[in-house]
């Protein structure tokens, strides 16, 4: 290693050739303002001497300075630095002039001790060698066609299963045709915000509460919420009479984030009113599989009788695991051709080889077993932390919702968690939300918290539990 100009550490030996490392050095100085505009460099054999190279080196690193723009060069005049390249040196002129913002940097936490995050699930109990022999067996007998730009729809096989899978599980009859794979749920979303048909002063309706992520794409479309009021039974309809909106987004099989079940009344007066205003309904069903009374409840979907209102919407972020960014979508015939041409202008298609290895994963009933696995160990730590909250807060916490999914909602009568219960708990090294953060603009259900377990074991829950009853008392 040798220092030598401009500040340059020249590592013989290393990757990186001496000449890259000489256009590095220099490109920075540039840069940084330490080399000048118009400044004169060395001649080649001058800076070979300094640096202890050969003058071949030193020439290849000009080269790349003057095939970038860094360096200009006359016949019989120096190489010179070119003009306005010191952006470092702008950059710190600019900084000089603006006030320290450092009041408004984020605030600085422990490390979590007990985590109650929602929808994540527990990834130390995903089967990951089987899903690694699933890729590679995938991968082996991809043909040559589906190894080039695929079907924007998604891979037949997939859907094939995807449509298998919801008439054994749900009783849905649903064409293979009719599916569209997508990047998880948020992309479904973010594709219908798009393809809606929208009148002019159309609103977009959610619950309230809802998930952040709805409300956001929606937004950011120029839709004007139409805010739906939830108790513990779901969506309230009424708000919807005679309303001119684009589309109904619900979560009816187990609302988020209260855990509610929309009753079939509901359900019938949501498809009437979707046909009678001319709106469309937009159902996620982000984690239903994982019910523990009985079955999973019947999708919204089965109660359209091909009228074609519903657009129902599922993900394998929580069956599966989160980065692999795979969901579906059930889209009406009157929509279908503008989500083909959407998709093929926003990313063509979904990654190949993991719809091919998720297909094999359905064929092989791979997936049958894990569901039924999870739901029993995701069941029992719902039991530990029922038992939990019972034994710490003393019948002073009340848990809402079905008995489904990865999380409840725990209300406490009487109390009311603001924001800043967000930055106390995590002092505390605890990480929970109150419910009310999924209430943009309204006050509703400021007195309860939402607690996430799938991600966390029996101890884990019981710490974490215990943790929470004392901050709470303290707070």
């Amino acid at each position: 290693m040798q220092e030598h100009v401009w500040g340059m550490e020249l590592h013989r030996g290393g990757e990186i050739s001496l000449s890259r490392q000489i256009f590095v050095g220099a490109r920075d100085a540039i840069l940084a303002g330490r080399l000048s505009p118009g400044e004169a460099l060395p001649s080649t054999r001058q800076l070979a001497g300094l640096l202890g190279v050969s003058r071949n080196t030193v020439c290849d690193a000009y080269d790349m300075l003057l095939a970038e723009g860094f360096l200009v060069s006359r016949q019989g005049s120096p190489t010179r630095v070119a003009e306005g390249l010191a952006a470092q040196e702008c950059l710190r002129n600019r900084k000089a002039e603006v006030p320290d913002q450092a009041a408004g940097n984020p605030p600085s936490y422990p490390p979590v001790a007990h985590d109650f995050q929602t929808g994540r699930p527990d990834l130390r109990e995903f089967p990951w060698t089987l899903w690694a022999r699933m890729v590679k067996e995938a991968g082996e007998n991809l043909p040559p066609s589906a190894r080039g730009y695929g079907e924007v729809q998604g891979y037949v096989p997939l859907r094939r299963e995807i449509a298998g899978w919801l008439f054994r599980s749900r009783g849905m009859r649903v064409e293979e045709s009719d599916i569209f794979i997508t990047a998880g749920a948020t992309q479904a979303l973010h594709l219908l915000a798009d393809l809606l048909p929208r009148r002019e002063g159309d609103l977009f309706a959610l619950e309230s509460p809802s998930h952040p992520a709805a409300h956001a794409i929606a937004a950011s479309r120029g839709f004007s919420p139409c805010w739906i009021p939830v108790d513990q039974h779901g969506a309230q309809m009424e708000p919807l009479e005679g309303q001119q909106v684009a589309a109904v987004y619900v979560t009816p099989s187990h609302q988020f984030p209260l855990g509610g079940v929309l009753p079939a009344p509901r359900r019938a007066a949501l498809i009437r009113m979707a046909e009678a205003q001319d709106f469309y309904i937009i159902e996620d069903d982000y984690d239903s599989e994982f019910r523990y009374a009985g079955a999973p409840i019947s999708p919204l979907y089965t109660l359209d009788q091909g009228v074609g209102r519903v657009i129902y919407v599922g993900s394998f972020s929580k069956t599966m695991f989160p980065a692999l960014r795979l969901g579906f979508a059930i889209v009406p015939p009157a929509l279908q051709e503008a989500w083909r041409s959407r998709r093929t202008y926003l990313d063509v298609q979904s990654p190949v080889l993991e719809q091919a290895a998720l297909a094999l994963f359905f064929q092989t009933r791979s997936w049958d077993r894990h569901i039924r696995r999870m739901k029993r160990l995701y069941g029992h730590k719902r039991e530990v932390l029922l038992e939990s909250i019972a034994q710490a807060f003393r019948g002073s916490a009340v848990p809402w919702g079905d008995a489904a999914g990865l999380h409840l909602a725990l209300q406490f009568p009487g109390e009311t968690f603001s924001r800043d219960f967000i930055s106390s708990s995590r002092q505390a090294g605890i990480r929970i939300n109150p419910l009310s953060v999924y209430c943009p603009g309204q006050g509703d259900h400021g007195d309860k918290l939402l607690v996430g377990y799938g991600h966390l074991n029996p101890r884990e829950i019981r710490d974490g539990i215990e943790a929470l009853a004392s901050f709470i008392t303290g707070y």
